[in-house]
């Protein structure tokens, strides 16, 4: 098994150190009746047809072989001694979980790592695969924050990406999370979706904010290679929304929320004061977490792997754990500047430069705000005055909103272009 020291030795003008441990987890719950057109995650579809009854609860097969797989890994992860903060079931379709599944899942969690009294654990849920007991085994097993895939309120549009629920499901589904107490709701939401109208999506905006959930993720849809989007049709292309209205569905997302009391704080992601993503402000903040799961992803002391996508080869890989097997690519001081840029200018508040010139130096510092200053003169970029209080130093360098978000391709690849080859001189 890989072995974790707690210190992670760079040739940047300080030595990092790492935390002494992940204090998140992600499980990667790969099953689905069946695979949404626009999908291209790690999944096995078990089909339409119901789960055989198993002691007295509804099981598939599948999972169940699946999960003693997955408790295996978990359980040959080496503690660091830091209790989780965060714990996330996605997918996949975690819902297809019996409560009592999810609950091992947690336990096994619990014994190997610990979880602090107050953690954040989430779970994906498609809107028509929860029943009452099952969502009240959840929250006993210790479920505390729910995202619904809504995806879109119009039923053709709903067929239209291969999702097997209808708008009243969405309602009944938020009166069920409403009814055993759960507060913390994020809704997903997509945008750009084949022969979606202006009119469309903000009848699902307005509809999503009536439903008055704490967080909504709103993605642009990508045509990823592979999937069924891909095989019918052409990015940027009829019967897809063009360039130019998808923009504007971004724009009016970034408006209608403002008004409603949702902050954008991610590119992506809006939510109510309070009621941000904990989980995924890790990934945000280049924070280490641990992944399991067919596909997962972890980060761990500057130790970037990814699990296999195959189930077989998951299977075998988890029977097989040695070192070099696990460790998939070593941080390098230039990847972790990239990283430190590519996920710190999707949130709201940009990136510290204080953090930048003590972490790799002045010279890197003065030559990134040379490249993002055309940026700047377009209005995508700020660089932020210390607030009252802070040092003179103390700056942040961020996108605006809504352009900058919107451009955010543009800025991220200019500056991964400026500093993909940074190691020679952060060696120097």
């Amino acid at each position: 098994m890989i072995s974790l020291s707690s210190t992670f030795k760079g040739n940047s003008p300080n030595e990092r150190t790492y935390p002494p441990s992940p204090t998140a987890a992600y499980l990667h719950i790969p099953f689905c009746r069946r695979r949404c057109y626009y999908c291209d995650f790690p999944i096995v579809v078990v089909g339409d047809r119901p789960p055989l009854a198993r002691q007295g609860q509804p099981s598939y097969g599948v999972i169940d072989q699946y999960l003693p797989v997955l408790q295996q890994e978990i359980r040959a992860t080496p503690s660091l001694g830091t209790p989780l903060k965060t714990v996330f079931f996605g997918g996949g379709t975690p819902s297809l979980l019996t409560a009592e599944q999810l609950k091992a899942l947690m336990d096994t969690l619990d014994h190997q790592f610990g979880l602090e009294p107050d953690a954040e654990c989430s779970i994906e849920i498609d809107p028509d695969t929860i029943k009452p007991q099952q969502l009240a085994g959840y929250i006993d097993a210790g479920i505390n924050r729910i995202s619904l895939g809504v995806q879109a309120f119009q039923p053709k549009l709903l067929a239209a990406c291969g999702r097997t629920h209808s708008p009243d499901d969405i309602d009944v589904a938020v009166g069920l999370i409403r009814q055993m107490g759960v507060t913390n709701l994020s809704l997903d939401l997509i945008s750009g979706l084949p022969n979606q109208t202006m009119d469309q999506w903000i009848e699902s905006l307005e509809r999503a904010i009536a439903l008055e959930p704490t967080h909504i993720s709103v993605y642009d849809l990508i045509v990823e290679p592979m999937t069924a989007f891909a095989r019918w049709y052409e990015p940027g292309q009829s019967p897809l929304p063009s360039d130019e209205l998808t923009a504007e569905m971004y724009r009016t997302t970034s408006n209608l929320l403002a008004q409603a009391g949702f902050e954008h704080y991610e590119i992506s992601n809006y939510a109510k004061p309070g009621y941000p993503c904990q989980h995924n402000r890790v990934y945000w903040e280049n924070r280490p977490y641990y992944g399991f799961g067919l596909g997962a992803a972890s980060f761990i002391h500057g130790h970037r792997f990814t699990r296999p996508r195959k189930r077989q080869a998951y299977e075998e890989w988890v029977q097989g754990l040695t070192e070099t097997r696990v460790i998939q690519q070593v941080q390098t001081m230039g990847d972790r500047l990239l990283d430190t840029l590519m996920l710190g200018l999707r949130l709201a508040e940009g990136i510290d430069l204080t953090v930048i010139a003590a972490d790799f130096g002045d010279a890197i510092l003065n030559r990134l705000l040379s490249v993002v200053a055309p940026f700047q003169e377009q209005g995508w970029v700020a660089v932020d005055a210390p607030k009252e209080g802070k040092e003179a130093q103390a700056q942040h360098l961020r996108l605006t909103d809504p352009e900058g978000f919107l451009f955010s391709n543009v800025v991220l690849s200019t500056l991964f272009e400026a500093f993909m080859d940074e190691d020679s001189v952060l060696r120097a």
